[in-house]
């Protein structure tokens, strides 16, 4: 057991196949070795055997809070959603904001592990240290908002005020490979499948009852050094700064305007980097100011709501209506987030603003990914274009038809909508179409284009969970200046840089606490608050250090999955032999393989494989190593 404080040393494995739910204590030395949530999660998936099928009864789904979730931490409203990937074969870990992280440690627990299969659709109720399965039956087959709404009235809570809800729509009822586990007001687990696994376990939802009871720290004096220093840091930050910041002003949307000035946007399919070099390329009507923060706060902002302990509420809830087939539709909805927006606007090849929340919503009721569903239709429209898809044509910008094929993949209605559900690699490889998916392990990119931010290129190729933006977030470094300005144009450094920002962020996903607050603080932060709370006395190398360990464990999980360095890789369009850069971007491509150079020797890898000497190093003795050498580089192979 531990004694850490932030801990409630409790944590319910639930088997759904006999419905038998037991309770045990977190393990002291994992506690310290891997902090909690991401990386504690990692561990017990890591623990139950990384050659498990994804949608198989012994995959196991891990719901996990850090010691600092659910705290007087800034912004530590965060849970993590740790299982492998039925969409990337990799292990994953898909987070969200509001409340239910910091609820499930006020109900009395740090995680809830579930593995097998229940006979018939359940969800599970978390109240005072207990865990109970109820029926879902009735549930099965409805949208999200309705099953929130519903176990609402029957589980006698008051949404908002002292219950949360975690659930998945007819996507992850369906197996779509990219279904994602929804939260509260759209808040979403949305990467790498969580909503697939859940619903492979005929588990319809999550339920957290509990009211306010915050951990005190161990600490104290040294957690209010650490929180003071914290939140003059947030305050002061032009990012961070409540009611003034870029980010509390305008939501994650706040980019838009920026990438598209930078030609940093990827636009259709990523054949253009911005909606300028698409619109004088083909005369199109299409502007990215229109689904920018910037319009979006002007004409269409409704309210502003925040998670837990959170002053900068980047979240933006906007109210459109919205012709539609003739209806008029009336859409409020949370979550008009850049990545949504990109995905399903200008990499569409459109930017209808009212179009894009429209989609959002549904996405979020169907319960699937917004970037990956955006980013599947992008392929399918190029694909329609070539003449790739028998089972049915999606044209550019056709939003009336974008709006409905969601719906129609969350259900898989027919064989366009069945196929687009298994996601871009299998797409792609029942098509012959790797050229048209823009994936990297399987999963799509983000909004940031690897030909202009060459750090989030290298970022894309060596992330664990698939190309992914939050593993290591270089644009805070290309883009903001933090912790200082570097070029986006140069690929030098950028490989030991991402790395950096992959271990900073291993630490703050394992507190949980969200990766916004490291547009204002520091390890110096992190390391008085993590302290104050624990009671540990670890330094800045230390905590460094576990962060490394979590991101090497997960790589090592990969390798014994097949991944290997030639996984690590970007669309072939955005390297040298693709499709240049264009506008403030001309000419410009990728140098993925001077990066991965200088990142596998700042990790010391081989070939994308994590050395036994490696593991050795950084004290994880779990497994049977990789059997590779930095001595012999020899490397596992790929199967992938």
């Amino acid at each position: 057991m531990t004694e850490l404080g932030g801990f409630q040393d409790r944590v319910a494995r639930i088997d759904l196949s006999d419905g038998d739910i037991a309770y045990e204590s977190i393990d002291d030395e994992d506690a310290e070795k891997y902090i909690g949530a991401r990386g504690l999660g990692v561990k017990y998936v890591f623990d139950q055997g990384p050659d498990v099928d994804p949608m198989g009864p012994e995959n196991l789904l891990a719901f996990m809070n850090g010691p600092l979730s659910g705290t007087q931490v800034t912004m530590s409203g965060r849970i993590a959603v740790c299982t492998k990937s039925p969409l990337t074969g990799t292990v994953t870990d898909s987070h969200h904001g509001g409340w239910s992280g910091a609820r499930l440690k006020w109900a009395g627990f740090d995680g809830l592990c579930f593995e097998g299969q229940a006979d018939e659709p359940v969800y599970a109720v978390v109240e005072d240290g207990e865990v109970e399965l109820r029926d879902a039956s009735h549930l099965w087959g409805e949208g999200f908002h309705d099953t929130r709404d519903a176990i609402e009235e029957e589980v006698e809570g008051s949404y908002g005020k002292n219950l949360s809800i975690m659930g998945i729509g007819p996507g992850g009822e369906n197996g779509v490979k990219y279904a994602c586990i929804m939260n509260e007001d759209d808040r979403a687990s949305g990467r790498g499948g969580t909503g697939c696994v859940m619903g492979s376990k005929n588990l319809k939802a999550v339920v957290v009852k509990s009211t306010t009871k915050m951990p005190k720290p161990a600490d104290s004096e040294t957690f209010k050094e650490g929180h003071q220093q914290a939140m003059q840091a947030i305050t002061e930050s032009e990012v961070t700064a409540p009611n003034e910041g870029g980010l509390s002003m305008y939501g994650t949307n706040v980019l838009m305007n920026i990438g598209e000035e930078m030609d940093g946007l990827p636009t259709k399919n990523g054949r253009y980097t911005s909606t300028e070099a698409m619109r004088d390329a083909e005369g199109a009507d299409i502007d990215a100011e229109r689904v920018s923060g910037e319009n979006v706060r002007e004409n269409i902002l409704v309210d502003e709501p925040t998670c837990h302990s959170c002053p900068v509420a980047c979240k933006k809830e906007v109210e459109v209506t919205k012709m539609h087939k003739g209806e008029e539709m009336n859409v409020r909805t949370e979550s008009y987030e850049y990545e949504s927006a990109y995905a399903l606007g200008p990499n569409s090849g459109h930017t209808d603003r009212d179009a894009v929340a429209l989609m959002i919503d549904r996405c979020n009721d169907m319960g699937v990914d917004t970037i990956d569903a955006g980013n599947m239709m992008a392929m399918a429209m190029e694909m329609s274009e070539e003449g790739k898809l028998e089972e049915g044509d999606l044209e550019w910008g056709d939003t009336e038809t974008m709006i409905d094929m969601i719906e129609r993949i969350a259900h898989r209605e027919d064989d366009l909508a069945d196929l687009l559900a298994e996601g871009p690699k299998r797409v792609a490889d029942a098509k012959d179409a790797e050229e048209n998916s823009l994936a990297v392990k399987g999963q799509t990119i983000a909004a940031y284009d690897p030909r202009c931010l060459k750090g989030m290129g290298i970022g894309y190729a060596t992330s664990n969970r698939g190309a992914c933006h939050l593993r290591g977030y270089t644009p805070a470094a290309e883009i903001l200046g933090i912790p200082e300005k570097v070029d986006p144009y140069e690929y030098e450094g950028k490989g030991e840089l991402t790395a950096q920002f992959q271990d900073l962020h291993a630490i703050s996903d394992s507190f949980d606490i969200c990766k916004f607050n490291a547009f204002a603080e520091g390890i110096e932060e992190y390391v008085l608050q993590y302290n104050g709370m624990t009671g540990r006395d670890v330094g800045e190398e230390e905590l460094l250090e576990a962060g490394e360990r979590v991101y090497n464990l997960e790589r090592y999980y990969n390798n014994l999955n097949g991944f290997d360095g030639t996984d690590d890789s970007l669309p072939a369009r955005f390297l040298e032999d693709g499709i240049r850069g264009q506008g403030a971007s001309e000419g410009e491509y990728c140098e993925l393989d001077e990066m991965k150079a200088e990142y596998y020797d700042y990790r010391g890898w081989v070939d994308g494989v994590v050395p036994d000497e490696k593991l050795d190093e950084l004290g994880i003795d779990l497994g049977p190593g990789t059997g590779v050498s930095g001595d012999t580089g020899a490397a596992v192979s790929s199967d992938d």
